[in-house]
């Protein structure tokens, strides 16, 4: 499954996760190089961190079945991996008292070696349209641009609506009190961004793949540790 996706380029570029040869290593550097070159030559840069609510869980197995015919798994391997998905059940214990058993309906087993490239099949396409860069490294997800005038800023609202409608098609709603923005740049004029009509809070310091990226109180420096 891994090769055909590969082979074929199904997987989007900007998608580090779970892949060969990619990693939060090169999601930050592909950050750090996009950012500090526009900061470099006078740019502003509006950045948006994203944050899928329950992002493993979430995944519906109907749907999911879908989007692998999509991306060209079909016959015997499809079928197996319905059958590999169905009739799971889990329940809650706490110092030996159990909960009922519950049918799992969605998500994917996590800690398996399936799972992961199931979830990359199922994101992939949630950001068609967008028009401004896009990192991800599995659910982590960033969005940015330049923002120098207000139609920049317009042209990534469009690109939050189109990331909103899109994860509401699929059942793969955002966490919007955890989706947070920065802003780059000495004349940044630090606009404001919704998503499902909450504004988005500012933040000058986020966890980013493990690393911490900040400004300083220059808002042209960009620093990661």
């Amino acid at each position: 499954m891994v090769k055909h996706l590969e082979d074929n380029s199904l997987i989007h570029d900007f998608q580090h996760g779970f892949r060969k040869g990619r990693s939060c290593l090169s999601n930050l550097l592909t950050f750090l190089d996009k950012v500090t070159g526009c900061v470099d030559t006078g740019d502003s840069v509006g950045m948006i961190f994203l944050d899928f609510a329950k992002a493993f869980d979430k995944v519906p197995h109907i749907r999911l079945a879908a989007k692998l015919k999509s991306h060209g798994v079909d016959g015997v391997l499809l079928k197996w991996v319905v059958e590999w998905l169905k009739d799971r059940r889990q329940r809650v214990g706490i110092r030996g008292v159990f909960s009922d058993w519950l049918s799992v309906l969605s998500g994917v087993p996590q800690g398996s070696v399936l799972g992961p490239i199931l979830f990359l099949i199922y994101i992939n396409d949630l950001d068609h349209g967008v028009r401004n860069w896009i990192l991800k490294s599995a659910d982590d997800t960033k969005i940015f641009s330049r923002v120098n005038t207000p139609e920049d800023r317009l042209k990534l609202q469009k690109d939050l609506d189109n990331l909103v409608q899109r994860s509401e098609e699929w059942q793969m709603l955002f966490n919007v009190s955890k989706c947070k923005v920065m802003h780059f740049g000495r004349a940044n004029p630090a606009y404001n961004y919704y998503m499902s009509n909450q504004k988005l809070e500012t933040s000058s310091m986020e966890k980013d793949l493990g690393v911490t990226t900040y400004h300083q109180q220059r808002p042209e420096a960009v620093t990661t540790m």
